[in-house]
């Protein structure tokens, strides 16, 4: 599974990609309907389903679920925010397919429903939901019925995972297509959306090559721990260093160097300020207590080439000593996690 997270503004370079080799847009519009009337259908049997459908594609991809599901013999409603006849482009050839009626939306929408498809708005929305929109997500939050999100909840924005005015649906389910987006795995996004599905629309993975998106889900198919080898010397499989902070805020640090140690670097050393040096010492075992004082001596510790990876942050402290460290361990060859105070001590001067 590919792990890259597209932005808003990458999301379209990828459906324009997709168009240019061939996919026609309107074709990525019917898959990714198809996509979310399959993962509906595979949850949950037929149930008076409304679908709100809003004035952009979003709206369009809501048509073609409510198409679909009627064609596997559900009973469904639809209801437009916005007049039919506005729809333009594939979102208006899509309107065109759908052969029910459309209704109005309104809180009253929702009445008798028992599972609501949420197509109003798409990760593009820049603005609060505000008037009838947020007057259907407050109605249909407050329906307990199940909510499927098509490619983000309505009032997320796409690219930060955040509701203006805090309103917002609070999806279920949300199918979103090709790669995910910021907004599904930021907070408070990423609780609103429930389980994220990813659905293959059509649009090739060469559009990636293409995209160089910069942002990457962190997930454990990434991690690449050293497996011990019986026959290699320890230092095959690397020696961490966690540099400390002050005596009284030492815990997060020794929690770091024992991870360190379990996932299976060869040797783990936490390098600690002279008045940390008895807590460390005293509550660390199999982890290694290494003194230094002040930037300087910090870079003589780690002059050793074989201490080749390094974590800075927890419980340092926020301030200029703090940043002479982080800039000190930067100097050096090794690999660096940046956390915490490491990166709060350079807020005013993020550069």
């Amino acid at each position: 599974m590919s792990h890259e997270i597209l932005t808003v503004a990458q999301c379209y370079e990828a459906d324009t990609f997709a168009d240019g080799h061939g996919v026609r847009t309107l074709i990525l519009m019917e898959n990714a309907g198809r996509a979310i009337a399959d993962e509906i259908v595979k949850r949950w049997t037929p149930r008076e389903t409304v679908v709100l459908c809003g004035p952009g594609n979003n709206g369009g991809d809501g048509f073609v679920v409510a198409r679909l599901l009627r064609e596997h013999g559900w009973d469904v409603r639809v209801a437009l925010l916005g007049k039919r006849a506005d729809l333009k482009g594939d979102a208006g050839e899509m309107a065109k397919r759908w052969k029910g009626d459309v209704a109005a939306v309104s809180a009253k929408s929702l009445d008798g429903s028992e599972l609501i498809v949420d197509a109003l708005f798409g990760a593009g929305l820049s603005r609060p939901l505000a008037g009838v929109a947020a007057d259907v997500a407050r109605a249909a939050n407050d329906s307990w019925q199940p909510i499927v999100a098509v490619d983000v909840p309505s009032g997320i924005q796409g690219d930060s995972g955040q509701a203006p005015d805090g309103i917002c649906i609070h999806a279920d389910l949300t199918v979103t297509f090709f790669r995910k987006k910021p907004a599904h795995v930021l907070m408070p996004g990423r609780f609103r959306c429930g389980v994220v599905v990813v659905a293959d629309i059509g649009i090739a993975d060469s559009a990636i090559d293409a995209i160089k998106p910069k942002l990457s889900e962190n997930d454990p198919s990434l991690w690449q721990f050293p497996w011990p080898d019986p026959l290699k010397h320890k230092y095959a499989r690397g020696h961490c260093v966690v540099v400390s902070g002050p005596a009284h805020q030492t815990g997060a640090v020794r929690l770091a160097a024992r991870a360190a140690l379990r996932v299976g670097a060869g040797l783990v050393s936490v390098a600690s300020p002279p008045d940390a040096v008895p807590v460390n010492s005293a509550s660390l075992t199999a982890i290694m207590v290494k003194p230094f004082d002040g930037a300087k001596e910090l870079s003589q510790l780690l002059s050793d080439m074989r201490l080749n990876a390094v974590v800075i942050g927890p419980g340092c402290g926020v301030g200029k000593e703090t940043r002479d460290l982080v800039k000190a361990v930067l100097a050096t060859k090794a690999a660096v996690v940046l956390d915490a105070d490491a990166l709060t001590s350079f807020k005013d001067d993020p550069s």
